[in-house]
């Protein structure tokens, strides 16, 4: 039986345990996901290492915006990635790019030899370059083990048919995983059509607050689509799903 990898993006301690109760294949470990994900804190790093066995990989990113870093911020990244080498990380995810929208090849080198034995994956910065092909090159001679990539669209199905090119061009030298607006309902399709066997999603939900009294007067986030007292977790059925749905047509 042929069978998918599933990475679920986790922006807590309790979605990393519903991401292995699903049945994920390996987590990235994020906060602040509707920056993009951002690092998430040392103790919630180790707490996540102590709760699950699966593969953990938390973003090494300083902040949101664009991935276009300062001599302090790398500095920061190379902290982050020694951090997670000692808290027994499997592996982490990095994006790092120069002003003209190219792989800073120089840059990244230099954290997947410090991140060694670890694994690197690189994230959907390389959605922001100019040329995904040379991208592509650029990426695989850093010694990264992977790419995250909605193939350049806002979404994974938008950009399904360049995903199809990535993985043909990659030829096997570097994993293509497809991410971004993955969900039970488009994933069949995605397979079907990206030819991609690693696939990225927060198979989350909202879940209402335990909070009693809410004051209806101000509000803390105003993010449209997300509710005020609504706290995003993955759920272990979705994941369950995801997989059924990829892996039925992967066999059919």
């Amino acid at each position: 039986m042929k069978k998918i990898t599933l990475e679920i993006c986790a922006a807590s301690v309790a979605s990393c345990t519903a991401a292995q109760e699903g049945g994920a294949d390996r987590i990235e470990l994020c906060d602040n996901l509707l920056e993009g994900g951002t690092t998430p804190g040392y103790a919630t790093i180790l707490t996540a290492r102590e709760k699950v066995s699966i593969a953990l990989y938390p973003i090494i990113r300083p902040r949101g915006g664009d991935f276009l870093y300062d001599e302090t911020e790398f500095s920061i990244m190379k902290k982050d990635i020694q951090l997670c080498k000692q808290a027994g990380c499997d592996g982490v995810v990095i994006g790092l790019l120069t002003p003209a929208g190219k792989v800073d090849k120089e840059r990244t080198r230099e954290l997947v030899e410090l991140a060694w034995p670890m694994g690197v994956t690189f994230h959907r910065a390389f959605d922001m370059t100019d040329d995904p092909f040379e991208a592509l090159e650029d990426i695989i001679s850093t010694g990264c083990e992977r790419i995250l990539t909605s193939g350049q669209r806002n979404t994974a199905p938008e950009g399904a048919a360049l995903i199809a090119q990535l993985v043909n061009k990659a030829a096997g030298r570097i994993s293509i995983m497809a991410g971004s607006g993955v969900r039970e309902h488009n994933i069949a399709e995605l397979v079907r059509t990206s030819g991609a066997t690693e696939f990225h999603t927060t198979a989350k939900a909202y879940i209402d607050s335990r909070m009693v009294y809410r004051n209806p007067h101000v509000s803390m986030g105003g993010i449209p689509g997300v509710p005020e007292y609504g706290i995003a977790v993955t759920q272990a059925e979705q994941v369950k799903r995801i997989r059924q749905e990829a892996e039925a047509v992967l066999n059919a």
